[in-house]
């Protein structure tokens, strides 16, 4: 099957107003300018270096995510074009990130991430963390960090049903969240969850953003 072929399978089974981000890592810039040129606009990275490398040799309006495990020594390598780091997890990389955006002269998008999986290799804050740091963290200090949701990856397991359980349960604080009104309505819209594998279950949950990668460009 063609990239195309599978871009056009995929564009068909995610509603329009769900944003799909293509996840680029470790793919050249040919194959993005191709997956570009069917119109897609939004792609998603894991390595700040790669990254750094691949903004200026391709089209100035890709929308880039940063969707690794962002550390405060790379902030520096992404603040100045980023448009949405999907993982914050501490009060310092939130410090870090407004630095920055100050430097810079941005306000920058972010997600926080919240830990919804039976895997100890995943980040982010319990629910329980989450909800501390709405009340403790010192938000007016970060006015140049925009929060626009939350983020969460399921177990990486063929129990459909424990994904489904995970997915939901995250949708279910977010809109605890959005309830709280900690952050504006309309700025507060975004649930990132859901990958290659479990895309559907997301979606169904209410996912407003999936990350899929080798499902479009295909086996590396």
């Amino acid at each position: 099957m063609s990239l195309a072929e599978r871009y056009s399978q995929i564009k068909a089974s995610i509603p329009p107003d769900v944003t799909l981000v293509a996840v680029s890592k470790t793919r050249g810039a040919a194959e993005i300018q191709a997956l570009y040129a069917l119109g897609q606009r939004h792609f998603g990275e894991n390595y700040p270096q790669e990254l750094r490398e691949k903004q200026p040799a391709l089209p100035q309006d890709i929308a880039w995510h940063f969707i690794g495990h962002l550390q405060r020594s790379n902030v520096k390598h992404v603040v100045p074009f980023v448009h949405l780091i999907h993982g914050v997890e501490s009060e310092g990389l939130m410090t870090e990130i407004q630095k920055r955006a100050v430097a810079t002269g941005r306000t920058v998008d972010v997600l926080l991430q919240v830990f919804i999986a039976h895997e100890e290799t995943k980040h982010g804050l319990s629910p329980v963390e989450l909800r501390a740091a709405l009340n403790d963290w010192p938000w007016r200090a970060w006015p140049n960090v925009r929060v626009r949701g939350l983020m969460g990856m399921a177990t990486n397991i063929d129990d459909r049903a424990q994904v489904r359980r995970e997915f939901e349960g995250l949708a279910a604080l977010w809109a605890e969240v959005r309830r709280l009104k900690v952050f504006p309505e309309d700025q507060f819209t975004e649930l990132s969850m859901g990958m290659s594998g479990d895309a559907e279950l997301a979606i169904a949950a209410g996912s407003t953003m999936v990350r899929v990668g080798t499902a479009i460009f295909g086996a590396r």
